[in-house]
């Protein structure tokens, strides 16, 4: 049976950033198809959340505090779950990202390239990107020496092409106060296409597969302002729905895609291509 190759109940999945907006959904999707799901997110209350959510799912469903940016705790995390599981995780899904809050009310607004500061920068791309080759590294290594796993790279449709930065523009504020997608955004999500491509070759003859996902916005009780702006951007004319997501990062991960390897699946809604 064709839907049989969307299975996972013999795999074990670690999402980063596990317990955020989209994280929790692709957690969702992957445990009703049978898996085994582990979350790692910074945030204990916010994983405790996720986990009375999937209350159904709780023997299935674990979670653990870790640092990504630490390699220590990411090492230490892969040993607690194979001391649990008796298993090393068979799919990656480097999900985890910051996202930036900056002063309000400010004459100086610091998501722009010019008043943006080093330390946001190092702090962006330590979870963004670092943090995703540190577990690519030690979760990679392992699934090498099984010869089987999967990598997936959250990345954005905004990994693909450039901000829009009138998207973000606000009538009566001078230039220097005007809301920017900071420079660390498009760095971050192009880059993580770059890591994809290099570990899709790397260890495609250990049948390691990687490949990055390139979602559009998601609407989140954005403003209707910016909602309207964004939509005109987009063909489908309209963000895309929180649940909308959850089937594709299972295509993703199952063998329904076992001959994509080293790709970017977009799913925006047009808007790249336009």
């Amino acid at each position: 049976m064709i839907l049989d190759k969307f299975k996972l109940d013999n795999d074990i999945v670690v999402i980063t950033g596990g317990a955020g907006l989209l994280g929790r959904r692709y957690a969702k999707a992957l445990l009703e198809a049978g898996a085994v799901v582990i979350l790692f997110d910074i945030n204990k209350d916010a994983l405790e959340d996720v986990k009375k959510l999937y209350r159904d799912y709780e023997d299935k469903l674990l979670t653990f505090v870790v640092d990504i940016t630490r390699e220590e705790s990411v090492q230490n995390a892969m040993l607690s779950i194979r001391d649990t599981l008796s298993k090393d995780p068979t799919i990656l899904i480097n999900n985890a990202a910051i996202d930036p809050k900056f002063e309000k009310n400010s004459k100086i607004n610091k998501s722009r390239l010019e008043n943006f500061e080093l330390s946001q920068w190092n702090l962006e791309l330590s979870v963004g990107l670092s943090g995703a080759m540190i577990c690519t590294k030690i979760f990679g290594t392992q699934m090498a020496k099984n010869y089987k796993g999967v990598i997936i790279n959250v990345a954005s449709d905004l990994g693909v092409i450039a901000p829009d930065q009138r998207l973000y523009r606000q009538e009566g504020l001078s230039e220097e106060e005007q809301n920017v997608k900071p420079v660390t955004y498009s760095v971050i999500k192009h880059a993580l296409i770059g890591l994809t491509k290099y570990t899709a070759t790397y260890w495609a003859d250990k049948g390691i597969r990687c490949n990055a996902f390139a979602p559009g916005g998601v609407y989140n009780n954005h403003s209707e302002d910016f909602t309207r702006r964004i939509s005109n951007l987009i063909p489908l004319g309209r963000m895309a729905n929180i649940d909308e997501y959850e089937a594709t990062i299972l295509f993703l991960c199952s063998d329904a895609s076992s001959y994509m390897n080293g790709a970017t699946l977009n799913m925006d809604g047009g808007r790249s291509i336009w």
